[in-house]
């Protein structure tokens, strides 16, 4: 699929994935004679699970550390080192939840308390 394609089936910019482009964490799988990007449904499942991270607050940077440790474990699954790396990944994307749902039952308080205005 084309970049515009991708962008809508994501709901993310072609602006963006260019910028993901530009810094490698998300590479076309190949281009056409004319030069157009091209991707596929791989790609579309990388795009998504960065598109997840955004929330909750991940770094461009933290976002290819991770797809470092995917791609490593999609190469070698029985690679311990990577595997140590994702379940400290998935603990931190556990606190991050946590932290959010705090957050949220701040807010919900919040509002009530203005409503009860």
């Amino acid at each position: 699929m084309q970049i515009g394609e991708l962008a809508e089936r994501t709901g993310l910019s072609i602006r963006t994935l260019r910028h993901y482009d530009e810094i490698g964490l998300l590479r076309p799988s190949a281009r056409t004679e004319g030069g157009f990007r091209l991707y596929t449904a791989d790609d579309e499942s990388r795009l998504l699970l960065i598109r997840r991270m955004k929330p909750l607050g991940y770094s461009l940077e933290q976002m290819g550390e991770l797809l470092a440790v995917v791609d490593g474990l999609e190469a070698d699954p029985s690679d311990d080192a990577l595997r140590a790396q994702l379940a400290d990944i998935r603990d931190e994307a556990h606190r991050r939840r946590e932290d959010l749902r705090r957050k949220v039952a701040a807010a919900d308080e919040f509002i009530a308390q203005l409503e009860a205005r």
